[in-house]
């Protein structure tokens, strides 16, 4: 069955009569399990009212492209960047020419040209006005710029005509939406993803750790989900809620998640390393809280297990992922940290970057294999995780086909 789960989608109101089904679409898409935003145009607030859509929705509803409050953190930049989806119902013979001459004029066309994320319209118009050229010609100038268009309907119409024009019904428009994301690249696999630190204790009170957050692991459990994937998190103590449909083992130390990954790999297509494991551990962990004593104290710390290459080198053995932070020569330690580890790909970023990395909800990598590699921009986490399931997906059919030849 289609369905929206973890999908960002923003509706957009435009002014018609069929705003009154918008109402009826909205619970429809929360349904299928999407997030909603609506945006409405002035016209829509003449149909029905934006306090019937956040009810409905859960979340303000959005009327102005100039507003002081949102402005003061590019709000209709960051609304486009947050969406997964621009579903616009209805869709009136005013707003898609408009979108057809690529005009910004107010908060929902300016979003049509701000977000990254695919457009979806459902028209709804008088049969005459679906019908006369200008409209025919808007419409096939949108389809060529990849926007889908579902609809119209034909019936009777508000004003008394019969014919087509009449915007879909909601449920089949959910449908449709759904359908979009319905990608099988992983259908059926599954994927073991490690996310978050590990703590390696000094004593009952004291321990090592780093500032991973697990927001990267988070965001490719998430992403794994929606490809069709069965996956498990193996995840340090984080302050993380678990993604939807998936399955989450906690654990504290590098030895525990070992020991976990090892569990859960021999019946595992994938496994992700994206945790920031500790790379070494205390000699000796103390009964007792250690006490305040020299002005200098001796720690000694032992190697604890690598397991991005236990589970590479063991039998039988899933497509393997690294993740490599560093701070300096980074596509290089990556590609050697590949290479010596006998991993499949490796994700490398550099930690050192400003507002990405470790806590950030962005960030921008390097996605690298034997005999390339491929950069990702800035971008919002779980875009980058839908980035990089997409080339794992990739990459693994390809190795599916080099090993049959």
């Amino acid at each position: 069955m289609a369905h929206l789960f973890n999908r960002n989608v923003v509706l957009g109101i435009s002014g018609g009569i069929a705003a009154y089904k918008s109402a009826e679409l909205v619970r429809q898409l929360k349904t299928l399990g999407a997030t909603v935003r609506v945006v409405m145009t002035r016209g829509a607030q003449e149909f029905i009212t934006p306090l019937t859509l956040q009810a409905l929705s859960g979340n303000p509803v959005h009327t102005e492209l100039l507003d002081s409050e949102a402005e003061l953190g590019m709000g209709h930049i960051e609304l486009a960047r947050w969406a997964d989806l621009l579903l616009i119902a209805p869709a009136t013979a005013d707003l898609m020419a408009r979108l057809a001459a690529g005009r910004a004029d107010d908060l929902l066309t300016t979003l049509a040209l701000a977000t990254p994320a695919p457009v979806m319209l459902a028209p709804a118009m008088n049969q005459q006005m679906w019908a006369d050229p200008a409209t025919a010609s808007n419409a096939e100038t949108l389809r060529q710029r990849s926007v889908h268009i579902v609809g119209p309907a034909a019936g009777e119409q508000a004003c008394g005509d019969i014919g087509p024009g009449r915007m879909e019904e909601p449920n089949l428009i959910a449908e449709h939406a759904a359908a979009l994301f319905q990608h099988t690249a992983l259908a059926g696999k599954r994927v073991v993803i490690t996310a978050g630190p590990t703590r390696e204790a000094l004593d009952p009170v004291r321990y090592i750790s780093n500032h991973s957050s697990g927001k990267m692991g988070y965001a490719l459990a998430r992403a794994a989900v929606e490809a069709g994937a069965r996956t498990t998190l193996v995840s340090g103590p984080v302050h993380l809620a678990t993604p939807d449909h998936v399955e989450r083992v906690d654990v504290i130390s590098a030895r525990e998640m070992l020991a976990a990954c090892q569990d859960l790999a021999g019946d595992c297509d994938i496994f992700i390393a994206c945790a920031a494991v500790a790379d070494y551990r205390p000699a000796t962990v103390q009964e007792q809280k250690i006490k305040k004593g020299d002005e200098r104290s001796t720690l000694e710390l032992v190697r604890n297990p690598d397991i991005v290459a236990t589970i590479a080198g063991g039998q039988p053995r899933p497509f393997t992922v690294g993740f490599a932070a560093e701070t300096q020569d980074v596509e290089s330690y990556a590609r050697g940290k590949l290479e010596r580890k006998h991993l499949d790909m490796i994700v490398a970023n550099d930690v050192s970057a400003e507002g990405v990395g470790f806590a950030s909800d962005e960030n921008e990598v390097c996605v690298i294999w034997r005999d390339n590699a491929q950069r990702l921009e800035r971008a919002g986490k779980l875009t980058l995780a839908r980035q990089i399931m997409q080339l794992i997906a990739t990459r693994l059919d390809a190795a599916r086909m080099d090993a049959a030849v």
